[in-house]
């Protein structure tokens, strides 16, 4: 296939961050880049280490394939590679990973000539991957307390966290972020579900413009936000609910140890919940 026309305005030299004209080129549709190396190769690298990892294992079964960060009394200490070892090792490259891709999507940007959006929300994601293995481990005072790379394994340790800070769900920061989730799919789903409705009109209908569009939800919620406004909201969504999925965790350990109830004990103590505190 040729080249799309709009193609032109960015696959022109120069917008690196690193390495100047090094790998600035492109393999079919894909920009390559300094970054895009480096991601193929942090990830190989991880996957490759996953599998071996999975070879020294006991099993094959790949729900029941774990590599497990180093037990807790190695401290932030490197540990011996099939006692932890091995999860750190994967660990960095999966940071070498993300973190490239992210730069590589800010190239992108610099030659479009467009705003950071995309690496923002893409690195918010990975800030979450972050304060899980990093952040809240070092914290904490020991890498143990990342999680395992597996699939049921993973699964046991949030629901272990869970229980170790009794109703999970009773965490503050926990209830914002499943709130902008849900919001998130629930606003989007409406924009989706507008938009194929428009351009998929009935057999002998003419489809539909944005003013239809606008009118539907000003007749059904009484507001319609617009077409760049949908987006600009479906962003702030999306951001908040990484955000406050990474706080959750970080703060659930580090700053604060009880089980997540007892947090709530200042809303029992407010004044009108008691007849005495009127007296």
């Amino acid at each position: 296939m040729s080249m799309l026309s709009f193609e032109r305005k960015y696959r022109v030299r120069g917008g690196t961050l690193l390495g100047g004209d090094l790998f600035d080129f492109w393999a079919g549709p894909f920009y390559v880049g300094f970054f895009g190396v480096t991601a193929i190769f942090c990830a190989l690298m991880g996957t490759l280490l996953i599998v071996w990892g999975a070879a020294m294992g006991p099993t094959w079964n790949v729900w029941q394939i774990s590599i497990n960060p180093p037990p807790l009394e190695y401290g932030l200490g490197p540990a011996p590679l099939l006692d932890g070892g091995l999860w750190q090792l994967i660990t960095i490259f999966a940071l070498g990973a993300f973190i490239s891709w992210t730069l590589r999507e800010v190239e992108i940007c610099r030659k479009l000539g467009i705003g950071y959006h995309v690496p923002i929300a893409y690195f918010t994601a990975v800030i979450a991957y972050i304060t899980l293995v990093v952040i809240r481990p070092v914290l904490m005072g020991a890498w143990g307390h990342g999680f395992p790379y597996g699939i049921l394994s993973h699964l046991d340790w949030v629901s272990n966290v869970g229980y170790q800070y009794l109703h999970f769900h009773l965490n503050p920061a926990h209830m914002l972020a499943v709130t902008f989730f849900f919001t998130t799919t629930f606003a989007l789903s409406l924009h989706g579900g507008v938009i194929l409705s428009a351009v998929n009109p009935g057999k002998g209908e003419v489809a539909k413009s944005a003013e239809h569009e606008n009118a539907y939800f000003r007749d059904t919620i009484t507001y319609s936000i617009g077409a760049l406004g949908i987006h600009r909201l479906g962003l702030f969504l999306a951001l908040n609910a990484g955000i406050w999925s990474a706080i959750c965790i970080v703060i659930s350990g580090p700053f604060w140890t009880q089980g997540w109830p007892v947090w709530w004990n200042w809303w029992l103590n407010l004044p009108f919940w008691d007849p005495r505190g009127f007296m």
